[in-house]
């Protein structure tokens, strides 16, 4: 009899032990439930050319572009609560030659979107953007009169509407029948000249100053914005991102155009390489020429904007 109650609690005993182990251990393994996705992406990429005794000739140049990604993702049933954060900053050094700026971004996005039905992939959403630059731009080789600074330009989007969302495909549409977009050029100086589309500064017949340029213009309008990516092949993945835009009140139908397209190509976990194309067009933005080679620019009408770019950089994730 004892030697039964002995195994008795023995085994009750060996299986209490597994039990209480098993459950230390779940609590261990178990990853807390969130709602939120994290991204932090840092990347450098660079070109160079050299030259020794080359017969066709050339200069010797680098450029490097540091770009910084960071993005907090929110999703449950029925909300959404996207927000991205965009730094890019690049720089051009060839042979005899200053410093240029080839690239300058500061760009902040949040959507925050909610669907009743949570099988449908149409959201009610609100969208804001915001964007600048760094640094001061110019119309090279002209570098004593900045054609751009910081806040000048400054963009402003802000709007409701509905919002297509379809993970499977990895596409997004955004239409917004009611967007504020604002453009600040707080530099007044540029803001004298009208720059952006501001109201430029009033003179007398002699040039004098009667009332100095707006720095601030309003505008209510349409907003229409799609992303697509795609797998273009093994270790290519394509982004196209397309936002148009056209105001109520000054010439509607007359529609500002914003076209990227990327091509990121992983080697491996560290190291990409990408080639990009970004069209720009902005009624609003006149360009500028030195008609006379006397280094003064001189308006001109808008323009189609084109950069392209093609490098290979290093990836690190934090």
């Amino acid at each position: 009899m004892r030697l039964k109650f002995f195994f008795f609690f023995t085994i009750l005993y060996t299986f209490n032990t597994i039990a209480s182990t098993s459950k230390d251990t779940l609590d261990i393994d178990l990853p807390p439930v969130t709602h939120w996705e994290e991204t932090n992406n840092f990347k450098l990429i660079f070109t160079q050319n050299s030259f020794v005794n080359w017969s066709a000739g050339g200069n010797n140049s680098v450029s490097g572009i540091a770009k910084i990604n960071i993005k907090r993702d929110y999703k449950n049933n029925h909300t959404v609560w996207q927000n991205e954060l965009k730094a890019n900053y690049g720089l051009n050094k060839e042979e005899k030659r200053e410093w240029r700026k080839t690239d300058d971004l500061v760009e902040l996005n949040s959507t925050f979107g909610y669907r009743e039905d949570i099988g449908s992939k149409w959201y009610y959403s609100a969208k804001f953007n915001f964007k600048t630059q760094f640094s001061n731009g110019y119309k090279y080789p002209n570098i004593d009169k900045p054609i751009s600074k910081f806040f000048s330009p400054a963009y402003n989007f802000l709007g409701v509407g509905s919002e297509y969302f379809s993970k499977e495909n990895k596409l997004k549409i955004y239409i917004s029948p009611l967007t504020n977009k604002m453009t600040f050029v707080y530099n007044q100086v540029l803001a004298n000249e009208g720059a952006f589309g501001v109201e430029p500064a009033v003179y007398d017949d002699l040039g004098n100053l009667v009332t100095e340029g707006e720095n601030l213009k309003v505008e209510i309008g349409t907003y229409i914005s799609s992303e697509w990516k795609t797998a273009v092949m093994e270790n290519i993945k394509m982004i196209n991102k397309l936002i148009l835009y056209s105001d109520y009140l000054n010439r509607y139908g007359n529609v500002d155009i914003n076209w990227e397209v990327n091509f990121d190509m992983t080697i491996n976990k560290h190291v990409t390489a990408n080639v990009g194309s970004h069209f720009l067009y902005d009624d609003d933005v006149k360009g500028q020429e030195d008609k006379n080679d006397d280094g003064i620019l001189v308006p001109t009408g808008p323009k189609i904007q084109i950069k392209q770019t093609l490098g290979i950089g290093l990836l690190y994730s934090f």
